[in-house]
């Protein structure tokens, strides 16, 4: 929690469940991971959280954008970044969005198989494009390997083809998984990618650009590598492959640029020992998974709660949202402990929740209105 988001809460004290992320530290996270790796050109992803003063923040820092869909590339624009700064990077994509894309000015796109590459060529013809691969996930607790890449085999005969279609073979990309933990999976795939590329380059392709996605940690329950930690292996594992002859590098950090700047702000809804034997309660807040914290699915993703009852005795509790649904279940298996003093009525802070929670959160499920968004 950064002290302008504390006496914000102090000062305003809103109406719950609420988001509320600091965008200064958010500047100062990417400052961070340009350090870390000064020779990438940074890539936000704006799916994890596309709010306009973040992106208008970011593109006074000379950032570039990686985008999932058409409505992302026009909230980049709206914000004022340039076309050219924008990379359409979803792997499955609509024709009418490529279209309107490319009528936007977008001309870098990705893909991971023939027929995508084939509605490229059709509908952006000379855009650059980018092939991903399958790599492996090892380490990342919430894993990207299973809907999207390519084998090696497949993206060398793609790339092939991609310039007898009139496309521009731009490069590479891969993702290793998010909120990876990992510095040697990073390592890894480079090793993988890396041969790939100078095959390509061997025969004769003009390939220039190795994206190597995103996926770089923050803490939220268990302390992590640091960004320099990820950033010296990258670069070791980079020059290991390429020598002096390094590719154009990309880089499309999300997590870790807002995760960190933004808390949620909620309300204990009911507190229930539901077995007098169990010594477990129920704390059930105002905010669950159809409420943002989609990434607790599987207890993936493990939030830290602070409340203002800390320091006292502690007990075991099973965290739950507010709906009729029962799989909107945050924790049960996780061993958390809250404070046996917390009471219906008691606020909670979340932390580190400035990734993925606003744009997971349903519209009305149950007839729980979206969490509100201040940013300061």
């Amino acid at each position: 929690m950064t002290p302008k988001v504390a006496q914000f809460l102090v000062d305003h004290q809103p109406a719950t469940p609420c988001l509320v992320l600091d965008v200064d530290r958010v500047e100062e996270n990417f400052r961070a991971i340009r350090r870390a790796l000064p020779l990438a050109r940074v890539y936000y992803a704006v799916k994890a959280n596309p709010a306009h003063p973040i992106l208008e923040r970011l593109v006074g820092l000379e950032s570039s954008f990686d985008a999932a869909s058409f409505e992302e590339i026009r909230a980049c624009l709206r914000a004022g970044a340039a076309p050219s700064a924008i990379s359409f990077g979803n792997t499955v994509k609509k024709v009418s969005a490529i279209r309107a894309a490319v009528d936007a000015g977008v001309s870098m796109f990705a893909f991971d198989s023939g027929e995508e590459l084939e509605k490229l060529a059709a509908h952006a013809p000379g855009s650059r494009v980018y092939c991903r691969i399958l790599v492996g996930n090892e380490g990342a607790d919430w894993p990207l390997s299973r809907k999207f890449g390519t084998t090696v085999e497949l993206a060398r005969d793609l790339m092939m083809r991609a310039a007898d279609m009139g496309l521009d073979p731009y490069g590479l990309s891969f993702h290793v998984g998010s909120q990876q933990t990992a510095t040697a999976t990073y390592e890894a795939a480079i090793g993988k990618v890396g041969m790939l590329f100078t095959d390509l380059k061997d025969a004769g392709v003009n390939v220039r650009m190795v994206n190597l996605g995103g996926g770089f940690p923050i803490r939220y329950r268990d302390e992590v590598p640091a960004i320099g930690a990820f950033g010296d292996a990258i670069m070791h594992a980079m020059t290991e492959c390429f020598g002096n002859a390094l590719p154009e590098m990309v880089i499309e950090p999300g997590r870790s640029v807002v995760g960190s700047a933004g808390l949620v702000q909620a309300e204990v809804v009911l507190v229930s020992r539901r077995d007098p034997a169990d010594p477990v309660r129920w704390v059930y807040l105002d905010i669950g998974r159809f409420g943002g914290l989609a990434e607790t699915e599987g207890e993936s993703i493990k939030y830290q709660f602070v409340t203002a009852h800390d320091g006292g005795a502690m007990g075991p509790v099973a965290l739950a949202g507010p709906t009729c649904d029962g799989a909107d279940i945050l924790y049960e298996r996780s061993n958390y402990r809250l404070p046996t003093a917390l009471r219906s009525g008691d606020q909670i802070s979340i932390l580190s929740a400035g990734a993925y929670v606003t744009t997971y959160a349903s519209q009305s499920f149950n007839g729980f209105a979206p969490l509100a968004e201040h940013y300061i």
